[in-house]
């Protein structure tokens, strides 16, 4: 019982430094516990505040007086190491909480949309946008509106750190969320890197299980360079990121509705859907399921760090109004 215990507190110690890192300035209990929330755990502000009494004490946090805490470099080893029992299966868990937070009314082209978040040098922003051109311009992308904020502004939640600017791009799960809100479920399935030759998919080259990673496997991908993104966008052949979902045959009529509907808002997640029962390129599909392949949001920032220039990724990260979004040829 005592050791049952013990883990259901490590457990919140872990979930609020989560929230901690992903925050470049001090957070109190009162917004603390309403990210927890999201994240389906319970605790009152008071509850909160003598965990981060305790963390204070272990040294992972940092008491800024009234302005809450920040995590500590001790804290963030923490974070990378404890309970990898727990992070397995946690990107499919991501990707479902930000499914179920996607808001989007189509007929209104407003609410909110998954977002990656992704932070460049000031100093070599206009090289990188000069680089993502031409995949914009390829169509590999799910959608070209973006959000461009810089240090001390905020994407979602997320707040741009010195010295960077920070880019929004729509991800694929706006496709799960919106086939979600029309009643149709999705399985999450792999996410992956997929050849293109003439400009077509071929066959995916790496997959790694959703349910069975701690990382996320596009920004593994990105940092290690095994994309050829701008290859393929300038030659039609190359290797980008991708994902794989499986949906019920019978809702096959209704996703190809629904997709037509996003791709009328310039939202084109949709790469290809297969047959019933079969293959697609490559990956087996469930009886009685069909598979569909998305496009990864993050393809035009895997050609800028093709390109060189460093580039630090949060994945599936928050959500954004679509409306204050604009146009990636307005920037």
């Amino acid at each position: 019982m005592l050791i049952q215990q013990a883990q259901e507190v490590e457990r919140k110690v872990i979930a609020i430094l989560r929230i901690l890192s992903q925050s470049n300035e001090p957070l109190g209990a009162r917004v603390i516990s309403h990210h927890l929330q999201n994240h389906g755990i319970e605790l009152t502000e008071r509850a909160v505040r003598y965990h981060l009494k305790l963390m204070d004490e272990r040294g992972f946090t940092e008491n800024m007086g009234r302005d809450g805490r920040l995590i500590t470099r001790l804290g963030l080893e923490e974070l990378e190491s404890a309970l990898v029992s727990d992070k397995v299966g946690f990107v499919a868990s991501k990707t479902e909480l930000l499914a179920y937070q996607t808001e989007l009314d189509i007929e209104k082209r407003q609410g909110k949309v998954p977002v990656n978040i992704s932070f460049f040098p000031e100093k070599q922003f206009d090289k990188a946008i000069e680089t993502m051109k031409r995949v914009f311009q390829a169509g590999i992308c799910v959608s070209e509106f973006v959000a461009v904020a810089h240090q001390g502004e905020n994407l979602g939640e997320i707040t741009v750190p010195q010295g960077k600017i920070g880019l929004a791009t729509i991800c694929s799960v706006i496709i799960n969320g919106t086939l979600l809100k029309a009643g149709i479920p999705v399985e999450y399935r792999f996410s992956g890197i997929l050849q293109i030759k003439n400009r077509k998919p071929l066959r995916f080259v790496e997959l790694i299980l959703y349910s069975g990673s701690s990382l996320d496997p596009a920004e593994l991908y990105i940092a290690s360079k095994m994309t050829s993104v701008g290859q393929a966008a300038r030659k039609g052949e190359g290797r980008i990121l991708a994902n794989f979902r499986e949906i019920p045959a019978m809702c096959q009529p209704a996703t190809e509705k629904v997709v037509a509907r996003l791709r009328d808002i310039n939202l084109d997640g949709l790469l290809m859907m297969g047959e019933v029962s079969k293959s697609l390129c490559g990956v087996p599909v469930e009886l009685n399921k069909v598979g569909i392949i998305l496009i990864g949001g993050l393809n035009p920032v895997a050609a800028v760090v093709e390109s060189g220039i460093e580039v630090e990724n949060r994945a599936m990260s928050t959500v954004m109004d679509y409306q204050k979004m604009t146009r990636f040829w307005d920037l």
